[in-house]
């Protein structure tokens, strides 16, 4: 049906898209708490055949969140973004010069695993755009907290380099708009199966925000060991071994995790969510189940409420096996309704 780009609309419980009118007397009934941002431009990021980061990540994700149980939620479309929202964390040049690599059609490889299609760049605009939404609307108190379900993801992507299917780092721009907004103190927590190199490299001389990321090592990127720790002891590595299950990580998320945010004495909470830690995840090799994601959002959860006002936003990231990204996902969304 006929929408403004940027239009309010909820998915039904079978998944299709219908206008806010048809929602509004459905979620009047319940109080909400979260705001999910989705949308089928998301999906217009063209990948090669059989790539993991597929626009059908999304569909997935959509289809578990159609469940009568998310009736609650607050779902809004796209947010406006702007290509000048990069540079809060990139150089202009690099910006440039990614826009220019840009195809008007096909695709054009940065590297053997990222590349670039017509509907890319609008997509990652798309969401930087919706990053500043969920941003302003959590730091305002308009939701408790808010989860962007996004692509292309964004945790690899460096300063200068656009890596590991990520071109803008869009937590690390989520983490200067916090800061915009009022927001001294930042703590990121990544709890996808690979390192956050990109978002490490940006904040290594941050002292006000914190980057805790829990990881498989030895895996791609190859960094996140222990004695990367930043300029001002701000970036936290929890390596995981290959094997490890939802009992090891729940212990190396209680106390190595835990009390760095907690002591970090946030404003506001991001989470790089990745779901690729999980058992099924085609990319990895760690053991964790859908209630590990939704524990660990519940104990950053617990620090939101008293440290600062429960405001989390909560970016996607990888996950590559679509009933594990689903599940995670929804267990994930689950407990951010409880708030």
């Amino acid at each position: 049906m006929p929408q403004s780009r940027h239009t309010v609309i909820f998915l039904d419980h079978s998944g299709a898209w219908a206008s806010d009118a048809d929602r509004r007397s459905e979620r009047s009934l319940f109080p909400v708490t979260t705001l999910l941002i989705s949308d089928p431009l998301f999906l217009d990021h063209a990948m090669p055949a059989g790539h993991p980061e597929r626009p059908d990540r999304l569909r997935a994700i959509e289809k578990a969140l159609s469940d009568p149980r998310f009736a609650p939620l607050h779902r809004e479309k796209a947010a406006p973004g702007e290509i000048e929202l990069a540079a809060l964390v990139h150089p202009k040049g690099y910006i440039q010069e990614l826009v220019a690599h840009s195809p008007q059609e096909g695709l054009a490889f940065i590297d053997a695993d990222t590349s670039l299609s017509p509907g890319s760049i609008p997509a990652a605009v798309a969401a930087m755009g919706s990053t500043r939404r969920a941003i302003d609307a959590v730091m305002k108190g308009e939701f408790a907290n808010a989860f962007v379900a996004a692509r292309p993801p964004g945790h690899h992507a460096e300063r200068e380099t656009a890596m590991g299917f990520c071109l803008f780092n869009t937590i690390a721009v989520a983490a200067r708009l916090a800061q915009k907004a009022g927001a001294e103190r930042v703590a990121i927590v990544d709890w996808d199966v690979h390192h956050g190199n990109g978002t490490q490299d940006i904040f290594w001389n941050d002292p006000n925000v914190l980057f805790v990321s829990s990881h498989e090592m030895p895996l791609y990127p190859g960094t996140g060991s222990l004695s990367e720790r930043g300029e001002h002891d701000n970036i936290v590595n929890v390596p995981l071994s290959a094997g490890d299950d939802g009992a090891i990580f729940r212990e190396a998320f209680t106390t190595r995790v835990l009390p760095r945010v907690e002591a970090h004495r946030p404003d506001v909470i991001l989470i790089s969510a990745g779901f690729d830690a999980h058992r099924r995840d085609p990319l990895a090799n760690l053991r964790l189940e859908a209630q590990d994601f939704a524990w660990a959002t519940g104990r950053l959860m617990e620090i939101a409420a008293r440290r600062c006002g429960g405001r989390i936003v909560s970016l996607l990231e990888g996950g590559y096996d679509l009933e594990g990204l689903s599940t995670s996902a929804a267990a994930h969304v689950e407990m951010l309704m409880g708030a």
